[in-house]
């Protein structure tokens, strides 16, 4: 130390603070490092409860995370190149400017047939569906297994026969086989990109119109175990599409999605798949969910509900033009982000003493439309508005947008399930709106999903 600080030319106070450094990091030797033994008795599920309760007084772990440690850390069948087909198909379908620094610093994978099964990502531009790898072992675990619970692929991945319970070699092996076939059915160009057409036939065209990464995955991991059961594809992305929306619909992987994948996985692999499909739509899509519960979860004034995603993707499905608007789609609005306009605007509600936002913002009174339109409209009341619109469908000067016939006009408020009572509305009427719009919304909805059939 002496001789770095002659050399260096450090002052007193310079070389004090140089020796409290060095002075602490000498201690650093004499600090104990925690070390936690198990007893070789217990079983992979009290290791794994063991490692996640450690771990949650940090960063919390979860199934997934302890289950890629043990992908990551085997070196006899292959799991570390798992693990990296997992990491990199989901690296470079976020960041595909990395794949030169991959390619160069890991050559040994770079040379591999997996990696040049996953490098076509670099060149997908599509974002509704961006998985990480927690969800693709979900899907290659779920689509593989035939299970949904991630505890049971590390107790697989350990060699564990669920039967004797006891551990076996050929089981891990096996396993880890399965699991690789898996992954590489999940990265595949084919698959990948066929699924992501299923999912944009349903009308959803952006990442924000559906929240639920459950639904995603589920979806593929049936499309995935369709077409290995050899269905005819036009089947598939039958069963594929009302499966899914039918999942957002009700909820379906809101609660505990590993129980409830591991339950219907296993009843589409058993029973013939549009016989259960049609079986499960019978029970939670009756006549009671159309005219009851559904309008009953349109009642909401969270923006990002599901039951008015669903609304736009039934609008995007059936080529809806937006509220006013003569030939300006609402799929081109939500893919240039128009405006969410407020059918009764805001401004207007708020001066006439309705200051509620649970209720000037209920889902049922947001409909898209042009920004030029939703200028001009500002804060006037529906009435007062909807007047000059009448007035421009029998020859008068074009106000608000661009319909010119009472045919059009009415066409467009039904597009967008606007009551006909609108034109003598004003706020207090707004309750009475929200009701008849409500029952119009889930009226739509009914009908977009007779047209996935």
């Amino acid at each position: 130390m002496i001789d770095y600080c002659i050399k260096n030319q450090l002052d007193n106070s310079k070389r004090s603070t140089v020796n409290d450094v060095l002075t602490k990091l000498q201690q650093i030797q004499n600090n104990s490092i925690g070390v936690i033994e198990l007893s070789h008795q217990l079983d992979i599920a009290q290791v794994t409860e063991i490692f996640i309760r450690i771990n949650s007084k940090g960063v919390v772990l979860s199934q997934a995370d302890f289950a890629m440690s043990k992908i990551s850390s085997d070196d006899r069948y292959g799991g570390n190149q798992i693990r990296k087909t997992m990491d990199y198909f989901c690296h470079l379908m976020q960041k595909p400017e990395d794949f030169e620094a991959i390619r160069q610093n890991d050559t040994e994978f770079a040379s591999s047939e997996d990696f040049a099964k996953i490098k076509w990502i670099i060149n997908e531009h599509e974002d509704i569906y961006a998985p990480d790898y927690t969800d693709v072992l979900r899907v290659a675990f779920t689509f593989k297994f035939l299970r949904g619970r991630i505890a049971d692929l590390v107790s697989l991945l350990s060699g564990r026969d669920f039967n004797t319970r006891d551990y076996q070699e050929a089981i891990a092996e096996e396993s880890f086989a399965k699991l690789k076939e898996g992954v590489l059915e999940f990265v595949s160009k084919t698959n990948f990109q066929r699924y992501l057409m299923i999912v944009k036939s349903t009308g959803i065209i952006s990442p924000s119109m559906i929240r639920s990464q459950n639904v995603l995955n589920f979806g593929y991991a049936l499309y995935l175990l369709l077409r290995s059961k050899g269905e005819n594809a036009a089947i598939i992305e039958k069963i594929v599409r009302r499966w899914m929306v039918l999942s957002i619909l009700t909820g379906r992987y809101s609660g505990s999605p590993e129980s409830t994948f591991d339950y219907d996985i296993k009843r589409f692999q058993a029973n013939d798949p549009m016989e259960f499909l049609e079986n499960t739509e019978a029970g939670e899509l009756s006549d009671a969910f159309w005219n009851n519960i559904l309008v009953t979860k349109l009642n909401t004034s969270v923006a990002s509900s599901p039951m008015f995603h669903v609304f736009l993707m039934a609008q995007v499905k059936m080529g809806d033009c937006g509220f006013l608007s003569e030939q300006i789609d609402v799929k081109s609005l939500i893919e240039q982000r128009g405006d969410i306009h407020h059918i009764f605007p805001k401004k207007y509600l708020q001066k006439c003493g309705i200051k509620e936002r649970g209720l000037y913002n209920q889902i049922a009174n947001y409909v898209y439309t042009q920004s030029e339109i939703n200028i001009k409209i500002k804060d006037q009341a529906p009435k007062d508005y909807m007047a000059p619109v009448k007035e421009q469908c029998t020859g008068g000067n074009a106000v608000y947008g661009g319909i010119d016939s009472l045919v059009k006009l009415e066409a467009n408020m039904d597009a967008n399930c606007i009551p006909q009572e609108i034109f003598n509305m004003d706020y207090t009427h707004f309750e009475d709106f929200l009701e008849k719009r409500r029952h119009l919304m889930a009226q739509k909805i009914q009908q977009y999903y007779e047209l996935l059939r």
